[in-house]
């Protein structure tokens, strides 16, 4: 794909939850900016997404960790494992690069040590350099800051509210050329959106809806109090006011005897307080950013 010089693009590779839908895959977001290829968070599916939009594994120069929930990490061991095998579809020759709050070093390491035999197979099998087979693996403070800094293009973290035993948990500001985008994360309302997510070209935002049926049942509540309301995330682009607002990671809590709030009621709902561009995301949905504004299309 040809991208504009100084342009920011953002691909929505998934945007479930640890639900298993062939439709909504486990979330994470590719962004391409100055030349390089990455990937935030890295949940199911996520090599087969990149595979769509044309990026070979081998070629992801980063990946950045939100929060160590599963569905948010448990693609990460498939594409690494398989962008150091040799076909153009892979082909890593270097280490991949891994940022992510506390504890993230400590799981590429298990990782390795959990794939020990795969590595030495592929090694002696596929002359596959052991360079190739690394994870470089970086972990940042909590507090955040900027955590990535290469080809003009900067990456900052910053705390969110994941919950009181879901910590730590971050999102990202991505700047190049003048364009930025927000990631929120997975995260309750938290100041720190508003103060980075101010005035960007693209917020990323998940999203939690609970019918009113389920508001009284512990679960479901206590899964919505881990996330953000559609009309809590609609105050959240009325204050940041950004070009585009997206939503991500879109939960719609449901119980065999009750259905899940549909997408209209979701975006009805954001729209009682906010009246700016507002997408849906889906999969494989993607947003150019130049100078000129905020595109939307669609892989393939």
């Amino acid at each position: 794909m040809d991208r504009p010089i100084g342009s920011i693009v953002v691909t929505l590779l998934g945007t479930g939850t640890p639900n298993p839908s062939p439709r909504r895959f486990g979330p994470a977001t590719l962004v391409q900016a100055g030349g390089l290829d990455l990937l935030f968070d890295a949940g199911r599916g996520c090599p087969i997404r990149l595979a769509q939009c044309g990026v070979p594994l081998g070629r992801v120069a980063a990946v950045f960790l939100t929060h160590f929930h599963s569905d948010h990490v448990n693609g990460l061991a498939d594409l690494w494992l398989s962008s150091f095998i040799p076909p153009a579809w892979g082909g890593r020759r270097t280490p991949l690069r891994l940022f992510g709050p506390p504890g993230t070093a400590r799981m590429a390491h298990h990782l390795r040590e959990a794939f020990a035999d795969d590595i030495r197979i592929r090694m002696a099998d596929e002359a596959v350099p052991e360079e190739a087979t690394r994870m470089v693996a970086q972990d940042f403070p909590v507090t955040g800051g900027v955590v990535f800094e290469a080809a003009g293009v900067r990456v900052t973290a910053f705390e969110v509210d994941h919950g009181v035993h879901i910590r730590p948990a971050v999102g990202f500001r991505i700047d190049h050329a003048g364009r930025s985008v927000l990631l929120s994360g997975d995260t309750k309302p938290h100041p720190n959106v508003l103060a980075h997510g101010a005035g960007v070209d693209l917020l990323v935002h998940e999203v939690c809806a609970l019918p009113m049926a389920l508001a009284g049942r512990p679960i479901p509540r206590a899964i919505a109090d881990h996330h953000t309301a559609p009309a809590e995330a609609g105050a959240i682009f009325a204050a940041t006011r950004p070009r585009l607002a997206a939503y991500t990671h879109i939960v719609q809590i449901a119980a065999p005897d009750v259905a899940p709030v549909p997408l209209e009621a979701i975006e009805a709902e954001t729209r009682a307080v906010y009246d700016g561009p507002l997408i849906l995301g889906e999969d494989l949905m993607r947003f150019t950013i130049t100078a000129e504004g905020v595109s939307v299309g669609r892989v393939g």
